[in-house]
């Protein structure tokens, strides 16, 4: 039996969710149709054709890289309808109306082949009732896969099952969506909203309420729930600007719809005042109004006391910000429930409800507490899901309380607690073999599914089965910078690289690790993996930096500049194949080591750059020399070799600019990686896939790169051609002198100092011209002031 996969897919609908949909499909390299309505003037597909212009436009960018359009395919239902047939996977995205989903699905039916899945994105009708539309034939190949908004960044995908459909059918897909989509998958049951938005919709009208109830304003209730307690910027009434007031009140009628026998369904109903925004056409974000507006630079909220909007100036007290600042749990949810503050009350009612809700309803919308907790994690950006908090806080103190607050009628709904919640000896709901599930009244252990073997340290749940415990390691040799260990069950001859440090900036201890790690490896390892969770590296120590400059230190930083260049080249050219698996930010020297490496295993959402211009430096860690080699080598491949320049000049634009990669496809396109390096779309198994990579290149025989001889490098003529794009920019205003100092020194590094053009120099040349030029950026007063100044506040300083 052949291997699952989805080598050609479909979209039905083109509009914002079906094209973004259709967008990730194509990140992931799979030619995809965009179907949508035939245009009544115009390409007959055009109304698709828009929907793909769209895509460039949109912010977060949907497309990984713009070069992966060209697998999208605009079509109509009248024309192109028999091209179905060739799909292996079809999404049906268009409008929330049953009616129209039932329409298209009697037309498209006759063109799906004999083994293709066809999948609905529909975020809550019910999928039982949208089956109904189909041939029986089809049935067993028909689920839901919910998709959350943006689909190239969500993590969440809930896979929704009728009766009829094969098991066979829902494995494979939630492994291929794991996989090559990247996605956290959860089986949800075909109940109104199903998990993640019955949940979380529930949480913001409570939020809602209690606003109302306690009258605190709503910018004030976007201070209190955001990071504050572990949730998105975009906290409450942020995130409904961003979803859309119009959109935010479609899913809470479908609740209020489909769950008529809800203990809560009067809650069910849009506030008075956002129908009131709705009316006028202010939708949110979308529409530039909403609950927030910007009026010139100024951030206004809706004030309802005032009916009008006022200047958004939501504080938090410092009395509830020293609640929930306090490390332990359970004594911070405590202090919340005690408090007179009218914040600390507002926080414990949301969070009461949410917790009374979620176990009211485990057993009728998911099948464990884990499947509930990891949906609100991956579908709304919660630190934690609902049972988790409860459960780090004291399950049975927090079952109390929420009880008493029942009896006294202050919660919104007047359900019971379930029984199995006030079991008296219930420490909660997560344990290390698995999550309790309150349809089956059992622990659940996590699914066993091969794809999820490759996540060899999965995401966990508070109190659940810790990974690290099932795959045991071993230390190798460290020291206080870095790390380097084993995992003896998955390969015990590739070691792996680690470093400790916060942010894992590189300072001396890590440069004198990865020295004597790769030296180690060398002697008692077949290869070498570099990899630690992201951030990957965000690069210098500034603050050793600093500091040593400030003491006038220069001859030991210099030193430590080719302690750094010596790292990055113990990579290169070490003994074994050494992969850097990168996810995050890889940032200047950690962009550095990451180009050295043998071979590189991205996760898609790698963000990698040289960025030293922004603190007053150019890269020399190796990268300015690496892009020279890099040009030689491609002008090598043409008919003029010594023609170099135009090779330079991308290189040039990324140093000068500090630009940053938006995926892990653009840094191999800006030359950060190769063609053959590959990406992975789940972070989790960006360590498996490394280690396997690492291990066939050793099987094979690892050739250690030979030291490039002699180098062609663009010398004067290519710094003069660099200069005098400076120049029109600095006498534009484009650009401060320093600026132009910087990228000048950029401009020396790339083109190989100061010698003829055409001149053939070697590795160490380069270095030292590149060490040369950082070295001189680092004694002026305006670089200093910029990495200060970075150090201090987080920003560049443009000086």
């Amino acid at each position: 039996m052949s291997k699952f996969n989805i080598k050609r897919a479909a979209v039905l609908g083109a509009g914002v969710m079906g094209a973004q949909i259709a967008a990730h499909l194509a990140n992931a390299g799979i030619p995809v149709l965009l179907y949508d309505l035939t245009a009544k003037e115009g390409d007959p597909s055009g109304v698709a054709l828009k929907a793909l212009a769209g895509l460039k436009k949109l912010e977060p960018a949907p497309l990984a890289s713009p070069a992966s359009l060209a697998y999208i395919t605009p079509v109509n239902y009248d024309q192109h309808l028999e091209q179905l047939s060739g799909c292996d996977l079809i999404v049906e995205a268009i409008a929330e109306r049953l009616d129209w989903k039932n329409d298209l699905y009697q037309r498209v039916a006759p063109h799906i082949g004999p083994q293709a899945i066809l999948a609905s994105n529909t975020s809550g009708l019910p999928i039982a009732s949208l089956a109904q539309a189909l041939p029986d034939t089809l049935r067993p190949r028909f689920c839901g896969v919910h998709f959350f908004n943006p689909p190239r960044y969500m993590k969440l995908v809930e896979l929704v099952a009728i009766p009829e459909t094969r098991p066979d059918v829902l494995d494979n897909l939630e492994s291929w969506l794991t996989s090559r989509m990247g996605k956290g998958v959860i089986r949800a049951l075909d109940t109104p909203n199903f998990i993640a938005n019955r949940v979380g919709v529930f949480s913001l009208l409570a939020a809602m309420h209690h606003t109302l109830r306690l009258g605190l304003g709503f910018d004030e209730v976007d201070a209190l729930t955001g990071p504050l307690i572990g949730r998105p910027k975009s906290a409450t009434y942020r995130t409904a600007d961003v979803v859309g007031l119009d959109t935010l009140a479609h899913v809470i009628n479908t609740l209020r719809d489909g769950a008529s026998e809800d203990p809560w369904h009067a809650y069910f109903k849009a506030p008075d005042w956002l129908q009131g925004l709705i009316e006028q056409g202010a939708l949110g974000q979308k529409s530039g109004r909403g609950v927030y507006r910007k009026v010139g630079r100024e951030i206004q909220v809706l004030d309802l006391a005032q009916g009008d909007y006022r200047p958004a100036a939501g504080k938090v007290a410092d009395e509830v910000v020293a609640i929930l600042k306090q490390r332990d749990p359970a004594e911070r949810l405590r202090a919340l429930r005690t408090s007179s503050h009218p914040q600390a009350k507002f926080l414990w009612a949301v969070l009461r409800d949410t917790f009374h809700y979620s176990a009211f309803h485990l057993g009728g919308i998911a099948a464990n507490a884990r499947d509930l907790d990891l949906a609100m994690r991956w579908g709304f950006g919660w630190g934690h899901g609902p049972l988790e908090t409860w459960q780090a806080a004291g399950w049975a103190e927090t079952a109390e309380a929420i009880e008493a607050d029942i009896a006294r009628q202050e919660t919104m709904g007047p359900a019971p607690l379930p029984a199995w919640a006030k079991e008296k000896d219930r420490q909660g709901v997560h344990t290390a073999a698995g999550s309790y599930s309150a349809r089956e009244h059992r622990v659940e252990a996590p699914s066993h599914l091969p794809v999820y073997e490759r996540q060899l340290f999965p995401e966990r749940v508070l109190g659940g089965q810790n990974p690290a415990a099932a795959q045991p390691q071993e230390t190798l040799w460290e020291n206080d910078g870095v790390r380097l260990w084993r995992l003896p069950k998955v390969d015990a001859g590739v070691a792996i690289l680690s470093f400790k440090s916060k942010m894992h900036t590189i300072g001396d201890e890590v440069l004198e690790g990865v020295l004597q790690a790769v030296a180690h490896a060398e002697q008692h390892s077949d290869a070498l993996v570099l990899w630690h969770e992201a951030p990957f590296a965000v690069g210098a120590n500034l603050k050793q930096v600093a500091e040593a400059a400030a003491a006038g230190e220069f001859e030991r930083l210099e030193q430590t500049v080719v302690k750094f260049q010596q790292a990055s080249l113990s990579l290169h050219y070490a003994q074994i194949p050494t992969v850097a698996a990168v996810q995050g930010m890889a940032l200047g020297g950690g962009c550095e080591f990451t180009m050295h490496a043998s071979a590189r295993v991205f996760a898609l959402e790698s963000y990698v750059g040289l960025v030293e211009a922004g603190v007053g430096l150019i890269p020399a860690g190796g990268g300015s020399k690496a892009f020279a080699v890099r040009a030689a080598w491609l002008a090598a491949q043409t008919e003029t070799p010594g023609e170099v320049f135009p090779y330079l000049q991308p290189a040039f634009r990324n140093i000068a600019m500090g630009q940053v990669s938006k995926s892990a496809l653009q840094a191999i396109e800006a030359g950060f990686g190769v063609p053959t390096d590959t990406v992975v779309f789940h972070p989790d198994e960006l360590l498996w896939t490394a280690i396997r990579r690492a291990r066939a290149m050793a099987e094979v025989g690892h050739r250690v790169p030979a030291r490039p001889g002699q180098v062609i490098v663009a010398g004067r003529s290519g710094i003069a051609n660099f200069d005098m794009q400076l120049i029109n920019m600095l006498e534009g205003g484009m650009i401060s002198r320093h600026d132009y100092k910087v990228a000048h020194s950029a401009a020396v590094a790339l083109c190989g100092g100061d010698v003829d053009t055409g001149a053939k120099v070697d590795e160490a040349w380069l270095l030292a011209v590149e060490r040369r030029e950082f070295m001189a950026l680092l004694r002026t007063p305006e670089t200093l002031a910029r990495i200060r100044h970075t150090l201090e506040t987080g920003k560049p300083l443009r000086n």
